[in-house]
C-alpha cells in the first residue's frame, strides 16, 4: 500500500502530516513555501536539460501564509499561499524530505 496522509493540518507555523504508516511530519511553513517545486520558483530545463534559474524572489509575510491545500491524485498535495501563490505540487516523499532537513 503506498504511504498516504491520513490527516493534514496547519498548526501555528508548520504544516503536520499524519502518514498512513504511522509516522508524523511536522513542516515549518516557511521551508514549504522555499521548497516550492514549480518551474516558477525552481526553474525550468530546456531542450538539454539545461535549468535556467529564475531570479531569486523577495517574499512578504503573506507568502509564507498557507491559505488551503488540495490533495493531487493520490500522489501529492498542492498548497495555496495567501500571495496567490498555487502553482507549486509536493510529492509526499518530497513532503518527508521537507520535514526531516
Amino acid at each position: 500500500m503506498p504511504l498516504q496522509p491520513v490527516k493534514i493540518e496547519k498548526i501555528g507555523s508548520e504544516l503536520a502530516v499524519s502518514w498512513s504508516d504511522g509516522r508524523e511530519s511536522f513542516i515549518p511553513l516557511e521551508r514549504l513555501r522555499r521548497g516550492c517545486p514549480c518551474a516558477s520558483c525552481c526553474g525550468e530545463p530546456d531542450v538539454m536539460g539545461n535549468v535556467d534559474r529564475p531570479p531569486e524572489t523577495a517574499l512578504g509575510a503573506d507568502g509564507f501564509n498557507l491559505v488551503e491545500w488540495q490533495i493531487v491524485g493520490g500522489y501529492a498535495i498542492q498548497p495555496r499561499w495567501a500571495d496567490g501563490h498555487r502553482s507549486g505540487i509536493y510529492s509526499y516523499p518530497y513532503l518527508i524530505s521537507l520535514a526531516l532537513d
